[in-house]
């Protein structure tokens, strides 16, 4: 079993969860810089995608620094000879490890067999696993995913999973059809936990598992760490607005708002392309992170307001240094 630089990370370890235009470059950047996690991983990216003609559109998805790492590329699809040819390209690229999405809800991507759709296809499942390890090299795999689909499968979908030996199994613990509506059941991680124990209780080694659902503070994740015996801690939507999450540290207002101006203007730098004068990744991307950081204060609504107007970092930053707040 090949666990990369995931066997070098002291349990519990923190990880940023990939999420579809919000762990972008710009984003990862400045959770860097202010609270780095264990570990990062890219936005999901299409297999298609990145073997079709339209590759040079998606490798902006695929950029990192040095400060980011380790950091884990995230594909999705459904052909396992695509993922094969990813797993090559995160080798060149010099990414860290790969990861197999297997839990995306998304219309658009259940569409194409992939995400979610692949817990009602544990074949094609294994094939796929087995072909982005063949393709891999010294590269760690990891398989993100959920209870099941429209039910929680639990017993009968993970032991696939550790039959093709992953380096790393990250539950989500919801269903697909649950999405984020409903309270995350971290009692059946640590079902997957004792799965896992009874699977490899003949093994040396043992598939990591990550815990992923709500969890709000380093605080609490520490504590569902303890309790349900995981190894690591995946948090998404917790870091929203709050670049200092993994620092364990409250923002106040003031660095809040220097910070989210910091942001558009590394968004912009990185996704507006001068010499064309097009975006590479729309501006109006960046909205959704402005509505995270402006909430609870007084003037938040306001201000969230006039963000919504701007169409560059320039413009956010006039807004900011005219913003009255109590320092």
């Amino acid at each position: 079993m090949n666990f990369g630089f995931w066997g070098n990370l002291k349990k519990p370890f923190f990880a940023l969860a990939p999420m579809a235009d919000v762990t972008d470059f710009a984003f990862r950047e400045v959770v860097s810089k202010y609270s780095k996690p264990d570990v990062m991983f890219t936005e999901f990216v299409s297999c298609d995608g990145l073997c079709s003609n339209g590759k040079e559109k998606l490798m902006h998805c695929l950029k990192f620094t040095k400060k980011q790492k380790p950091i884990v590329a995230q594909f999705f699809g459904s052909k396992p000879e695509n993922f094969y040819k990813c797993a090559v390209l995160a080798q060149e690229l010099g990414f860290d490890g790969i990861d197999i999405n297997m839990g995306c809800p998304d219309k658009s991507v259940l569409k194409q067999k992939a995400g979610a759709e692949l817990i009602k296809n544990p074949d094609l499942a294994k094939k796929i696993i087995y072909e982005t390890k063949r393709g891999a090299g010294k590269l760690p795999i990891s398989v993100k995913t959920r209870l099941g689909y429209n039910t929680d499968i639990l017993e009968e979908w993970i032991p696939h999973i550790f039959e093709t030996e992953p380096a790393v199994l990250i539950l989500h613990c919801r269903t697909k059809k649950e999405m984020s509506k409903t309270e995350a059941k971290w009692k059946r991680i640590e079902t997957a936990v004792e799965i896992r124990n009874k699977y490899f209780s003949k093994s040396k080694y043992k598939t990591l598992i990550v815990g992923n659902g709500d969890i709000k503070s380093v605080k609490e994740g520490l504590e569902k760490a303890k309790k349900y015996g995981v190894d690591g801690v995946m948090v998404g939507r917790g870091v929203f607005g709050n670049p200092l999450f993994f620092k364990g540290e409250e923002i106040n207002l003031k660095n809040k708002l220097k910070i989210m101006a910091e942001h558009a203007k590394i968004f912009e730098k990185e996704f507006y392309d001068r010499k064309d004068g097009k975006w590479i990744k729309k501006f109006d991307t960046m909205k959704k992170h402005f509505k995270s950081y402006c909430s609870g204060f007084k003037g938040a609504n306001f201000l969230r307001q006039e963000l919504m107007k701007t169409k560059s970092s320039k413009e956010v930053m006039i807004l900011v240094s005219k913003f009255k707040y109590e320092a």
